[in-house]
């Protein structure tokens, strides 16, 4: 009986290379478009400037949110599709195209010139076109690895690339803010002739190889998933705008009916994919223990440490810079500087236990990387607000060695649990349950964050606007605007005093203004209200991440897809890869989960 795999080598055909050319391009796409999905977060306050609009004037905090959220929001919605059509006509095709699109995107955001409300509307939809770049990219990169690569390898060949794909999110954090700084520009065109010589060389080197399943395209399935999952990821983003008099706007009905219809929709695709012919989210994949569990870890890890970029970015931005002595205008670049540990552990956790991976299985490493974590948000939760940064320092390369130890075998796991033509889609399934677990953790931490401040904010805000002479009902105004406005200030390296006063500080002494304005007051009125959200946000990560330690150790013994050894007879029966055969999937005596194919007529 000949295995699945045999196909997919290209060792079996005498090009060893190959593999090597596969592994260095997508680690280059994988690198730009996880640089691109991050580098406008320290470049935002030059962005807005640039285009001549306020991000925290009243009605902007949309264009704020999209511009943060659409790249993301987009992918996620697109990849299981992107994925799916990569298995049915090539994933090199689909990859190709998607390095094209990134870049032709890349061109358009680069020579904006439009401003105002206009500005930020066309680069929010300029960032939606890189965005379904990206997902072609996202979605293909890791089958064309799988493919190319053998079961023996593949660990390795995976954890660079989720290497690229991690540290590209924070190398994007400096090279957005050393690039704003200089011309706002150029933080759309760096990635311009990354992507032409991308797509060029992808288009001339990288070749089919694996196994490929035409079918028809699942329309019900892929309008339901996507109409669903906007509406569920634009409901999360609106809920923490706030409604009325509500600090956020979880009770605004539009955002209820969003989460409601979204949820609607999205079980009604999941009926869709248990009738049609050819599936776009194959859901008899889920039969394996392996990708199963691989996928829920996935999802755990991500809403626990999804939202923690932006929280440390708005802890060092909006305290702890500015206390040491940064200026608020010179708070992006250095918060993006030193949260290079973070970076750090995993570039040398992702390859080392990736490798290992290869020899001992996913679960180990995938399952002590999370319990890491989960160490390092508890020890993050007993850090005081006005920290020692070398304590700091260690702790972010601790969560960086966790998630090191996590995400490349855990990507090689799901992968090597995988028929090879069903890769697209299953990356595309994973990378999904991972980049929409982003978007809820987002909205999860920022929740959180903001329910701590209006806890104390408040009232620590009027009090201490009061006693440097402030009159009562001027600070009364100000204490009672919705805490978010701080909290995007922080984010942006804003100091808000000027917003929330408005014109009363001009009745003020020169001495009174230079202080409420300057770098102490505003982070030492924050620090507390901010820390006390910032420990319930940590401690929803710590569990988080534990019970995803939890989901890794269930995935079984080390497997690759095809192996028969000590399968037992309590099986389940998948689609046939591509010949109508069946995949009999059990588990071993010794822990191990087997998978093999029969074609059809075999005995």
């Amino acid at each position: 009986m000949a295995s699945a795999e045999a196909g997919a080598r290209p060792e079996s055909r005498g090009h060893d290379r190959y593999k090597w050319i596969a592994l260095s391009n997508t680690t280059l796409g994988m690198l730009m478009s996880t640089i691109n999905s991050s580098i406008i977060l320290i470049a935002l306050p030059d962005i807005f400037r640039g285009i001549k609009l306020t991000p925290l004037a009243p009605g902007n905090t949309s264009y704020l949110l999209w511009m943060l959220m659409g790249f993301m929001v987009c992918t996620a919605v697109l990849l299981v599709s992107f994925g799916r059509i990569g298995d049915m006509y090539g994933r090199v095709k689909m990859y190709t195209l998607g390095f094209a699109v990134f870049s032709l995107f890349s061109v358009l955001l680069s020579v904006t010139w439009l401003e105002g409300s206009s500005g930020a509307l066309w680069l929010i939809l300029m960032r939606v076109g890189q965005g379904i770049g990206g997902a072609m990219v996202f979605a293909n990169a890791a089958p064309i690895l799988t493919d190319a690569f053998p079961q023996d390898q593949r660990g390795l060949a995976l954890g660079i690339n989720s290497v690229a794909a991690i540290a590209g999110s924070f190398i994007g954090l400096v090279l957005g803010g050393v690039l704003a700084q200089v011309e706002w520009h150029l933080v759309f065109l760096v990635s311009v002739p990354v992507g032409i010589f991308g797509t060029i060389w992808a288009r001339l080197k990288l070749r089919e190889v694996g196994e490929r399943h035409v079918a028809k395209i699942d329309w019900w399935g892929n309008l339901t998933f996507a109409v669903g999952l906007v509406l569920l990821l634009v409901g999360i983003t609106y809920g923490i705008i706030p409604y009325g008099h509500s600090t956020m706007g979880w009770t605004n009905p539009k955002v209820d009916a969003a989460l409601g219809g979204g949820l609607l929709l999205l079980a009604a695709f999941f009926v869709i994919e248990r009738r049609v012919a050819s599936p776009m989210f194959n859901l008899s994949l889920f039969r394996i223990r392996a990708f199963a569990y691989g996928n829920l870890a996935t999802l755990l890890a991500a809403i626990g440490r999804g939202g923690l970029m932006f929280i440390l970015i708005i802890w060092l931005q909006g305290v702890w810079l500015p206390q040491h002595g940064y200026s608020f205008a010179d708070t992006p670049l250095w918060a993006g500087i030193y949260m290079l540990p973070l970076t750090g552990g995993f570039l040398i956790a992702g390859p080392v236990s990736g490798l290992l991976s290869d020899r001992f299985g996913a679960r180990p490493f995938a399952s002590g990387g999370m319990v890491v974590c989960a160490v390092s948000f508890g020890l993050l939760e007993l850090l005081p607000v006005d920290f020692s940064y070398l304590l700091f320092g260690l702790l972010l390369l601790l969560m960086g060695l966790g998630m090191g130890v996590f995400s490349s075998p855990n990507l090689a796991g799901v992968m090597n649990s995988l028929p090879s033509d069903r890769r697209g889609v299953g990356a595309g399934m994973l990378t999904t349950f991972q980049n929409s677990s982003m978007v809820l953790s987002i909205g999860v931490f920022f929740t959180l964050i903001i329910l701590g401040l209006a806890s104390t904010l408040p009232h620590s805000l009027f009090s201490g606007l009061v006693a440097q002479g402030v009159p009562r009902v001027d600070a009364a105004k100000a204490a009672s605007l919705p805490p978010v406005a701080s909290l995007f200030a922080a984010f942006l390296g804003y100091n808000p005093i000027h917003t929330l006063l408005g014109s009363s500080i001009a009745h003020l002494s020169a001495a009174k203004v230079h202080y409420l304005t300057g770098r102490s007051f505003f982070p030492k009125l924050i620090s507390g209200p901010f820390h006390h959200g910032l420990v319930e946000a940590f401690t929803f990560a710590l569990l988080a991440c534990l019970v995803a330690a939890g989901a890794s150790w269930l995935r079984g013994g080390k497997y690759h897809y095809g192996d028969e050894t000590h399968a037992v007879p309590v099986t389940a029966t998948l689609e046939p890869p591509v010949d109508g055969g069946a995949v009999t999937v059990g588990e071993g005596a010794d822990g191990k989960v087997s998978a093999h194919a029969t074609a059809s007529g075999d005995a």
